[in-house]
């Protein structure tokens, strides 16, 4: 599993939900389905409707990936910080039960709101 404590998402960028589909729907369970997409350097975050897949990409080909599954029901709270005038880049901090704080640093063309609308509607039911 991926060290949240010394490891952030930096950098995360929107991406067709197709980038990476192939790797994470052998994990799905029925009717689970891709919300959005983002990608860093290698690493990617995918949101579903039932969870959260942050993946880390290891080695130098590339070809050994690390898939950490972060079930919504376990978030009990999130904080967002949106772009302003000098810093472009918005963060979303998830503190997950049993795990601790998880931290995703995102592109200014990135909706976070948006991002926190479907959150909120998982966790607050």
């Amino acid at each position: 599993m991926i060290d949240f404590q010394n490891a952030d998402f930096l950098k995360l960028r929107p991406v067709g939900n197709d980038s990476f589909a192939g790797m994470i729907q052998p994990m799905f369970i029925e009717d689970e389905q891709i919300v959005g997409s983002f990608q860093g350097m290698r690493d990617g975050v995918v949101f579903t409707n039932k969870r959260i897949f942050a993946i880390n990409v290891q080695g130098i080909t590339g070809k050994k990936k690390d898939f950490t599954s972060l079930p919504y029901s376990k978030i009990q709270a999130f904080s967002v910080e949106t772009a302003g005038m000098l810093d472009l880049d918005s963060e979303l901090e998830l503190w997950f039960s049993g795990l601790g704080k998880v931290k995703f640093e995102f592109v200014s063309r990135a909706d976070v709101p948006a991002l926190c609308r479907v959150i909120s509607g998982f966790i607050l039911k």
